[in-house]
C-alpha cells in the first residue's frame, strides 16, 4: 500500500516541478522595494556634499519618505505578477492534488483490496496446513491408543511367562531330590534345561519388544505434543487473520498501532513458516510409519524359531520388517507356539520316563519276588544239608567204633580182612560224605549271603524306583498340569 502512495507523490513532484520552470520563463521577478530619499541623501554625504540646514532638513523626511512613479508602477505590477503566479501555483497545486487524490484513492482501494485478497489466500493456507495438522493428530492419537494395548499385550505376556519358569525351576529342583542311581541327567532334564533357556529368551524378546513400543509411544506423544503446539499457533493466527480480514473503512474497532523494528525482526519469512510446518509434517508422518513398521532384530541360528533344538542367540543375523500389529501378532504367536511345543516335549519326556520307570520297578519287584523265594529255598536247603551232615554222626561214630576195636584182636587175628578193608572204606566214604556236605553247606550259606545282599539291593532300588515316580507323577506333572494356555500366553 506504501509503494503505490510514493509513485504518486513522486508523479506530482515532477509535474510540479516541469510547470514551475515554465512560469520562470515567462514571469518576470519583481523589483525590490527600497527608499529613494535615503538613498539620495547616502550619496550626497559619501560625495562630500555641504549638510543642510536645520530647516532644509525638518522637511527632508517629506522629500525621502515619498516613491517615484515608476517605483510606483514596479510595486503594483511586481504584485500582480506575483499574485498572478501565486494563483497558478495554486491551480497547479490544486489539479495535482484532484489527480493525486483519484489516484491515491484508487491505489488505496486496490491496496486494501489486494491486502483483503491475500489476507483470504492466507487463511486458506492456514486451514489448509492446520487440517493436515488435525488430520496427523489424530492418526498418531490412534496409532499411540493401539501402541499402549499392545504394550499392555506384551506385558501381560511377559508376566504369563513366569508361571511356566517357575515349574520348570521348580521341576529340576524337586527331581535333583532323587535317591541313589535315579539322579541321572535323562531326556527330562535335557528338556527341562531347554524350557528354561527358551522360557529365557522369550522373556528377552518380549522385553526387547515392550521397549521398542514403549520408546515408539515416546515418540509418538513428543511430535504430537509439537503438532499441537503448532496447530494451536495457527488457529490462533487464523483467528487473528480471520479479525483482520473482517477489518472495513466504516469499522468501529480499528485505530492506529506504531509498528516498531523489533517487531518486524520478530517475523519469520513466509519459506521458514512452510519449511517449519512441513518439518512437523514429516517428522509425524516418519514416526506414523515407524509405529506401523518396526524393526525387529533376531540373531538365530535359523530365520524362524525351533522348537525340537535348543533355542540360542546365534550368529546369523535376521531382520523382518512388519507392521506393528503383525509384529506384535507374529513375537506372540511365535512364543506361544514355541512355548507349548516345549510343554509337550517335557510332558512326553515325562510320561516316557514314568513309564521306563514303572517297567523298571515291575521288573525289579518281580526279581525281587524270586529273590525272596531263592533266598526261602536256599534256607530250607540249608537246613537239609546240615541235618545231612548231622544224619551222618551216628554212621561216622558207628564204622569208626567197629574199626577202632578191630584193631584190639590179639596178635594174629589183627588182621586186615574184608571186614577191615570194608569198615575201612566206609570210614573214607563218610569223612568223604562230610567234606563235600560241609563244602555244599558253606556254598549255600555264601548263596544265601549274596541273595540277601541282592534282596536289600533290589528293596533299595525299588524304594528309589518308588520315590522318582512319586516326584515324576505327584510333584513335577501334577505342577504342571497349572502350565499357562494358549490365551494367556498370548497376552489375552
Amino acid at each position: 500500500m506504501t509503494e503505490p502512495l510514493v509513485m504518486a507523490s513522486s508523479r506530482a513532484k515532477q509535474i510540479m516541478c516541469s510547470r514551475c520552470k515554465k512560469m520562470s520563463a515567462e514571469v518576470l521577478v519583481s523589483k525590490p522595494h527600497y527608499d529613494g530619499g535615503a538613498v539620495a541623501q547616502g550619496l550626497r554625504q559619501e560625495q562630500g556634499a555641504p549638510l543642510e540646514p536645520p530647516s532644509v532638513l525638518a522637511t527632508a523626511g517629506f522629500r525621502s519618505a515619498k516613491y517615484t512613479p515608476a517605483e510606483w508602477f514596479s510595486g503594483y505590477r511586481s504584485l500582480l505578477q506575483q499574485a498572478g503566479a501565486d494563483h497558478f501555483t495554486a491551480q497547479t497545486i490544486q489539479e495535482e492534488s484532484r489527480v493525486l487524490r483519484k489516484d491515491t484513492e484508487a491505489t488505496t482501494v486496490q491496496t486494501q483490496t489486494d491486502g483483503t485478497r491475500l489476507l483470504g489466500e492466507r487463511l486458506q493456507d492456514i486451514h489448509r496446513w492446520k487440517s493436515e495438522l488435525q488430520e496427523h493428530i489424530g492418526r498418531l492419537l490412534s496409532d499411540t491408543t493401539a501402541l499402549q494395548a499392545l504394550k499392555m499385550r506384551l506385558e501381560r505376556a511377559l508376566d504369563a511367562t513366569e508361571t511356566p519358569f517357575a515349574i520348570a525351576v521348580d521341576n529340576l529342583t524337586c527331581r535333583s531330590r532323587r535317591l541313589g542311581p535315579d539322579l541321572v541327567r535323562d531326556c527330562v532334564e535335557e528338556e527341562l534345561l531347554k524350557e528354561v533357556d527358551l522360557i529365557r529368551n522369550v522373556q528377552a524378546l518380549l522385553k526387547r519388544t515392550i521397549d521398542q513400543v514403549a520408546t515408539q509411544i515416546k515418540l509418538n506423544r513428543d511430535t504430537k505434543q509439537a503438532l499441537e503446539f503448532d496447530w494451536s499457533d495457527k488457529y490462533e493466527a487464523y483467528a487473528l487473520d480471520l479479525q483482520c480480514g473482517r477489518f472495513t473503512d466504516k469499522s468501529t474497532d480499528t485505530q492506529h498501532y506504531p509498528i516498531t523494528a523489533a517487531m518486524l525482526e520478530q517475523m519469520s519469512d513466509v519459506p521458514s513458516w512452510i519449511k517449519f510446518t512441513q518439518d512437523n509434517l514429516h517428522r509425524a508422518f516418519r514416526e506414523e510409519k515407524a509405529s506401523k513398521d518396526l524393526r525387529l532384530e533376531h540373531c538365530f541360528n535359523q530365520t524362524v524359531w525351533t522348537t525340537t533344538k535348543q533355542h540360542h542367540w546365534g550368529a546369523n543375523f535376521c531382520v523382518y520388517v512388519l507392521h506393528i500389529s503383525e509384529l506384535v501378532q507374529q513375537v506372540l504367536l511365535d512364543t506361544t507356539k514355541d512355548l507349548r511345543v516345549q510343554c509337550s516335549n517335557v510332558d512326553q519326556a515325562f510320561l516316557q520316563r514314568c513309564a521306563e520307570q514303572m517297567d523298571a520297578k515291575i521288573q525289579l519287584e518281580m526279581q525281587f519276588k524270586e529273590t525272596l523265594e531263592q533266598i526261602g529255598a536256599q534256607e530250607r536247603n540249608i537246613v537239609a544239608l546240615q541235618k545231612a551232615i548231622d544224619d551222618k554222626d551216628a554212621p561216622q561214630r558207628v564204622a569208626e567204633s567197629r574199626l577202632y576195636r578191630r584193631y584190639h584182636r590179639p596178635n594174629m587175628e589183627l588182621c586186615r580182612d574184608e571186614p577191615q578193608i570194608s569198615l575201612e572204606g566206609e570210614v573214607r566214604e563218610i569223612d568223604a560224605t562230610l567234606a563235600s556236605l560241609q563244602q555244599q553247606l558253606r556254598d549255600a550259606r555264601s548263596s544265601l549271603s549274596h541273595l540277601e545282599d541282592t534282596r536289600m539291593a533290589l528293596e533299595k532300588d525299588i524304594m528309589c524306583k518308588s520315590n522318582s515316580l512319586f516326584i515324576e507323577r505327584e510333584k513335577c506333572m501334577t505342577q504342571r498340569k497349572l502350565y499357562p494356555t494358549i490365551s494367556t500366553l498370548s497376552g489375552y
